[in-house]
């Protein structure tokens, strides 16, 4: 097989606009395990909507916007259903900047030959695949943004991944990724690992090339990331997360109560709704398992509340329906104020 014949039937992207999951989601509630887990996760991002005073995190972590739910992030951010977006480098470069700028995922298989997908410069994510060489574009078009950019100045992610969205503004070919959704709609996108990415080669290659020329170059770190995330977690009266997987993006959000404790002596609220959907075993009391009731016990989820659940499914099978329901229910709509939180950093 040559290799356009493994690259050839595209991932599709989900809508949520298309259809109302609430027939499902009010059977699901009848029902037990993951199915009312889903209904209850629905109902509390609901009344995190319905809320006036609840700013709402969504954490992504794991490859959901490789595997078709891309669209359903954009979709968020678009028609205020979040405020602020903490992710993996991932999930943001390799996946959603990636289609930006015209690239596809497509269908593959797990059973695939490794070896033969190596050769043929195809990467694999479970049962989707990337082209390599496309993704090395990628990379040195990250490279092109960190050149356009001050040298000799320290960024946040925040700040970089704002300047993509502004890249993308003029280039993008995909015009709906989350990336430039954000940078249009003023909602601040976080990485505490950003060069897990894509965006890593590009600028360390934008590095070693601007020290080979004797020039400053930039740099991104997460100290600077942590405080403007924080800053919003002190700007907000109430607060919700949404958390898809969980990781570092999880811990991150949930660590801003605690950080505006230590370093501003502030004692703000923790987080009163958490819905948090994973396939992570609790047993091994690593972050990306520990439950929302356990956050709880580190003074980061308000688990007393009862507003707080864990759905432990694959996360493309709920989510879609949870969003689908909320966006559709839309009885928050014209009372929910859109934050802008971008605007804090200017």
């Amino acid at each position: 097989m040559e290799k356009n014949d493994f690259l050839k039937e595209e991932i599709n992207h989900i809508d949520i606009t298309s259809f109302d999951s609430n027939l499902i989601i009010n059977a699901y509630r009848e029902m037990s395990f993951s199915a009312r887990e889903t209904a209850r996760a629905a109902d509390i991002y609901v009344k995190m909507l319905e809320d006036p005073n609840c700013t709402i995190f969504l954490s992504l972590a794991g490859s959901t916007s490789a595997g078709g739910c891309m669209k359903v992030y954009s979709d968020m951010v678009k028609h205020n259903m979040v405020d602020a977006v903490i992710a993996t480098g991932a999930s943001i470069v390799d996946m959603d900047f990636f289609e930006a700028l015209g690239f596809k995922h497509y269908k593959g298989n797990p059973c695939l030959n490794d070896g033969e997908l190596r050769d043929k410069r195809i990467d694999r994510i479970y049962d989707t695949l990337i082209n390599e060489d496309q993704l090395q574009h990628c990379d040195l078009t990250t490279k092109e943004i960190a050149d356009s950019l001050e040298p000799g100045h320290f960024y946040s992610a925040r700040e970089f991944i704002k300047e993509m969205g502004r890249y993308l503004v003029s280039n993008s070919v995909k015009k709906n990724s989350l990336i430039q959704t954000a940078y249009e709609k003023n909602v601040p996108i976080f990485c505490a690992a950003f060069s897990d990415s894509s965006a890593g080669f590009g600028l360390v290659k934008h590095q070693e090339s601007r020290i080979a020329e004797g020039k400053d170059y930039i740099d991104v770190g997460c100290g600077k990331e942590f405080r403007e995330l924080t800053k919003i977690k002190l700007n907000s009266k109430e607060s919700g997360l949404f958390m898809i997987g969980g990781g570092v993006p999880k811990n991150f959000i949930q660590d801003t109560v605690v950080c505006a404790e230590v370093a501003y002596g502030k004692d703000v609220p923790m987080h009163k709704y958490a819905i948090q959907i994973t396939v992570a075993d609790v047993r091994d009391g690593a972050c990306s398992s520990s439950t929302l009731k356990e956050a709880s016990s580190w003074g980061k989820v308000d688990a007393q509340s009862g507003l707080e659940q864990m759905v432990y499914a694959e996360a493309t099978l709920p989510l879609p329906l949870i969003v689908s329901y909320a966006y559709h229910k839309g009885n928050w709509v014209k009372s929910r104020p859109r934050r802008e939180f971008s605007k804090i950093f200017d």
